[in-house]
């Protein structure tokens, strides 16, 4: 028995590489896109969102109030939501940061329908929803940095 061998053409397999390397111009535009939305995420978490709550602005100080855990969660929360706006513009770690702000969103969806307003839930679950697509695009990105770290673990 001999294994036979299908003859590739050129075109395909240049079609093949070129889309594995990004040159596919969709994949390019959805990239781009991410991208924008990803700084523009990024610079409201941490300038919007996080640095609020280091300073102790008022809003976020009496919300924290209502929710009930006390202030130690307004600077547990506000570092997380600023170690994900910065993972959130390294390309190697913007897929894990994607992962890690839904989970953050899930919890501010939560506490929105439960403890403070619940119309606003919809703007997290909003954004939960641009982070799970970013967590999708750079998914080869986060399998290399898990690779690399389970690698390191291992030593």
């Amino acid at each position: 028995m001999t294994a036979t061998r299908t003859p590739t053409t050129t075109a395909a397999t240049t079609a093949t590489a070129g889309a594995a390397n990004g040159a596919d111009p969709r994949m390019t535009t959805r990239r781009k896109v991410l991208w924008g939305l990803q700084i523009f995420l990024a610079a409201f978490l941490f300038f919007a969102s996080a640095l609020p709550k280091f300073a102790g602005q008022a809003d976020a100080v009496e919300s924290f109030d209502l929710i009930g855990w006390g202030q130690w969660f307004r600077y547990v929360t506000g570092t997380v939501e600023a170690a994900g706006a910065i993972a959130l513009v390294v390309p190697r770690l913007a897929g894990l940061a994607g992962i890690a702000l839904i989970g953050l969103m899930a919890g501010a969806a939560l506490t929105q329908i439960l403890v403070l307003e619940p119309a606003w839930a919809l703007m997290p679950a909003a954004l939960a929803a641009v982070f799970a697509a970013v967590a999708l695009d750079r998914r080869a990105e986060s399998r290399q940095v898990l690779h690399a770290l389970r690698g390191a673990l291992r030593r």
